[in-house]
């Protein structure tokens, strides 16, 4: 086992640990660990509400998500000699849940959790069709996910990390809270709001105190999106054996690793879409002298998938297009064609006995496939949802015989404001 190099208490919260990471992005936050380029190493992670979600079988504590406390972030890694214009090579040469700790209180100590999040807590992918909150607990065994709350489904997981990436710099900080604030600004009583500018309640900021950490606090920016530095990005495709390239914008890069989901279906659909969990990761690093202008990578990682996702040949694929429930033409938007055929496919596993909530809780945990399949024909663009076929202990392609029914069971628990 390499090295643990951040070190995590599953007795204690996120800001009493030995060594305490961050929640915010900003070039001023201390590195809480140096490693040399070319060494592996082991960071523990916490789930990204920090403990605050249970398994049980209420979905209050979604309603109530404290989305101003996340992410739980491990970092800032610090790599030596790396400098801005280099490329950081990150390996990720294993991950999982919290290590011999298979039963417990946290997510990823045995279980962890999909929710839906309330149109008035940050919402989802279909939060106009999904307003009010609901959770479903997912348990492990070995690699495979099922759920009292989604009876008659299980699937192996792709473990990756949601959230990965390098410190910005001071200009590119700015950047983002220029044209972030910008458009806030467009519609600033939007529900969900369109972006979420600095807040320095619930800002955890490593080991800055005093005066310093008021002044970073106002000016961080949130860890919510995915922007330049990587971030956000919930690839789930980011899983063992991936090598991704950052782009370096601070001496020492200033890594940071949080946010590991056991499982998830492309795009993270209910907004808390994968399977959420604590856990390890393990990492080998390595710096490319001038990398971002030999490659022309100024922005946004690259990687090389990992091999190890499982090997499903089967699959029901749905289909949409660019126009909205209520018959409105729109032009080749790509993002209202995917839930389109998101909706259906919801709408098609409904046939089955599934209700519509734990539907949309399969498409967000299971390893489902979405792919832009038509962006150039006018007016429409067409977009894809592929479900694998061997996730549900029923057939679930068409037949002369008719949909099978499954027992929804106690279904998936719900929350409304």
């Amino acid at each position: 086992m390499p090295e643990v190099v951040f070190p995590l208490d599953s007795t204690k919260p996120f800001t009493e640990q030995e060594l305490v990471g961050h929640n915010r992005w900003h070039p001023d936050i201390p590195a809480q660990v140096h490693v040399r380029p070319g060494t592996s190493f082991r960071v523990h992670c916490r789930e990204w509400f920090d403990g605050a979600i249970r398994n049980d079988d209420s979905a209050d504590d979604i309603r109530d998500a404290p989305l101003s406390r996340v992410h739980a972030l491990s970092g800032p890694i610090a790599v030596e000699g790396a400098r801005p214009g280099d490329l950081l090579v990150v390996d990720i040469l294993d991950l999982g849940p919290i290590p011999q700790e298979d039963s417990g209180p946290l997510a990823g100590q045995g279980w962890g959790y999909t929710g839906i999040f309330a149109k008035q807590n940050g919402g989802g992918f279909l939060t106009d069709q999904f307003p009010d909150a609901y959770k479903a607990v997912w348990d492990f065994q070995g690699q495979t996910a099922t759920s009292r709350h989604v009876p008659g489904v299980s699937f192996t997981g792709i473990v990756h990390p949601g959230l990965m990436g390098t410190a910005p710099s001071a200009e590119l900080l700015a950047r983002w809270n220029r044209r972030e604030g910008a458009l806030i600004a467009t519609d600033p009583e939007r529900v969900p709001p369109l972006a979420l500018p600095p807040l320095a309640q619930d800002a955890i900021l490593g080991s800055l105190q005093g005066a310093e950490f008021d002044r970073v606090a106002g000016e961080a920016a949130r860890t919510a999106p995915p922007r330049e530095n990587g971030g956000n990005q919930d690839i789930k495709n980011l899983t063992k054996g991936t090598r991704v390239f950052y782009p370096v914008y601070v001496d020492g890069a200033n890594l940071s690793v949080g946010d590991l989901h056991f499982s998830q279906g492309d795009g993270e659909i209910t907004f808390c879409g994968a399977i959420e969990m604590g856990g390890f990761i393990d990492l080998h690093v390595d710096v490319i002298r001038g990398g971002m202008e030999t490659y022309g990578i100024t922005e946004n990682a690259v990687f090389l998938p990992g091999n190890t996702d499982p090997q499903y040949s089967q699959w029901l694929a749905f289909s949409g297009t660019s126009v909205t429930l209520d018959g409105e033409q729109r032009y080749l938007d790509s993002q209202l064609a995917y839930q389109r055929a998101c909706l259906h496919a919801i709408d098609y596993l409904t046939k089955f006995g599934w209700t519509p909530e734990q539907a949309y809780v399969i498409l967000g945990a299971a390893p489902i496939e979405g792919r832009f399949s038509g962006v150039v024909d006018i007016p429409n663009s067409c977009a894809t949802v592929y479900l694998p076929t061997a996730i549900f202990d029923v057939d679930v392609r068409p037949s002369p015989g008719g949909p099978a029914r499954v027992d929804p069971g106690q279904g998936v628990p719900r929350s409304a404001f």
